[in-house]
């Protein structure tokens, strides 16, 4: 089974921890993490959206202590990332290829290329009068989300313990607001994984397109902050959007513990939950791969084979399947890409 993913972080993992020779780490494997090529072609992994995420400098000095002493410049981080991704396309003798369309998606599935879309997650760099953002979509980003768990001049990401409520801060501010407004001209999916309650219902009001929330579950069967109420999933259903349900142990579990010991069974609850609020034309996977703890179960890309034959076992038929797998991506991106 192909998949097409809404959310990873490789190439965070790839710049923290690869930065001298990225795609020679992607193309040959990678022992930390859950995304390398050879790994993907195991799991059936054809493509996603590849996030583009500055982490707080903080954590780049603990993680990447032969780091510490290198300027903290969030805009130029976010363009080497970039610069990333294009060169695994660029080098990759064939094997992948940057999309800026649904068509170009469509394309290297059937040809067994891999697809990388470029996301934004965080535009705490970005300037408030748009010339950044343009400048991002021009070299092919296609996918910004506002917010991670940081403030920052567009309004506050989502933040609180377990278990919590969405309802964690004010919405968006009038950059926030032209933020959604450029990205909703230039038919750039607007991901509202991390926004607050407040700013979900503000971009709701505002966004031109169909809501999509990358990689998030439902807040009724785990209570993290980050998952979406029925009433956010409702209005992500109407809106003609779709929720790419994320494999991260904290947001699956009822305790909300980063417990590896996880069952795939906590997948399938997210996703028959989802398909009762939303119904299975609105429903995916956003893995958040390399960015979140994973069901030992599951443990990497390469064990996506599992995960399909916890749905099989479940009652879910082949239509069903596609549709998590790509379909529902591919009708979505159609949409907001208009090609």
């Amino acid at each position: 089974m192909l998949t097409f993913d809404g959310h990873n972080d490789l190439l965070l993992n790839l710049w923290l921890h690869h930065r001298d020779a990225p795609v020679d780490a992607f193309f040959n494997g990678i022992e930390r993490g859950h995304l390398d090529f050879p790994r993907m072609q195991q799991g059936g992994f054809a493509g996603g959206l590849f996030a583009i995420f500055v982490p707080p400098q903080a954590y780049i000095a603990q993680t990447t202590p032969h780091y510490a002493d290198t300027p903290y410049q969030p805009l130029e981080i976010m363009w080497q990332q970039l610069a990333i991704l294009k060169q695994i396309a660029a080098q990759s003798q064939g094997r992948a290829r940057l999309c800026c369309s649904a068509a170009e998606i469509a394309a290297c599935r059937d040809e067994g290329v891999l697809a990388l879309v470029a996301h934004i997650e965080g535009a705490d760099a970005l300037d408030e009068h748009g010339e950044q953002l343009q400048a991002f979509y021009d070299a092919g980003v296609r996918s910004i989300g506002p917010f991670w768990n940081l403030p920052n001049r567009f309004g506050v990401g989502v933040t609180g313990g377990f278990p919590g409520s969405p309802d964690s801060g004010p919405g968006l501010t009038d950059a926030g607001l032209a933020l959604i407004e450029q990205a909703s001209a230039l038919n750039m999916l607007i991901d509202v994984s991390h926004m607050n309650e407040k700013a979900f219902w503000d971009t709701a009001a505002r966004a031109a397109s169909p809501l999509v929330a990358t990689h998030s579950n439902a807040h009724a069967l785990c209570a993290q902050p980050r998952n979406l109420t029925d009433a956010q999933l409702i209005a992500i259903r109407d809106s003609g959007g779709m929720v790419g349900i994320n494999f991260g142990n904290a947001f699956l579990r009822a305790d909300g513990k980063r417990d590896s010991d996880t069952p795939l069974s906590e997948i399938v609850k997210h996703c028959e939950r989802l398909i009762m609020v939303m119904g299975d034309d609105h429903v995916g996977f956003g893995s958040d791969f390399d960015g979140i703890s994973t069901p030992e179960a599951l443990k990497d890309v390469a064990g996506l084979p599992r995960l399909f034959a916890a749905l099989r076992e479940a009652g879910y038929d082949q239509d069903r399947l596609e549709k998590l797998a790509w379909r529902n991506w591919q009708r979505v991106l159609q949409k907001i890409w208009q090609g």
